[in-house]
């Protein structure tokens, strides 16, 4: 098998493994008579993505020493956040 490949998981074949459908998953589930739609489907079975926040962050340049940088990034992940963090703390000072 090449290196980027995945192995290729067993197929689902038991429909007692099956998850309970909830009244809200059958209201919105197509419905169909042989191959005819009878009411097709409405919304999705999941939401997407993050809820919206009531104030969402911006994107912006800003041009910082390159020590300043480093010394963030050097503490790991989260760096970014923690510049948000340190520029809300001193302009709230």
């Amino acid at each position: 098998m090449p290196k980027n490949e995945k192995p290729i998981s067993k197929p689902w074949a038991d429909p007692d493994d099956a998850p309970e459908w909830s009244p809200e998953a059958f209201e919105r589930a197509e419905v169909r008579h042989g191959d005819q739609i009878v009411r097709p489907a409405t919304g999705t079975l999941t939401k997407r993505g993050r809820p919206r926040l009531e104030q969402p962050k911006r994107q912006v340049t800003l041009r910082l020493d390159q020590d300043v940088i480093d010394r963030l990034r050097a503490d790991g992940p989260g760096w970014q956040s923690r510049i948000n963090a340190i520029l809300k703390k001193a302009v709230e000072a």
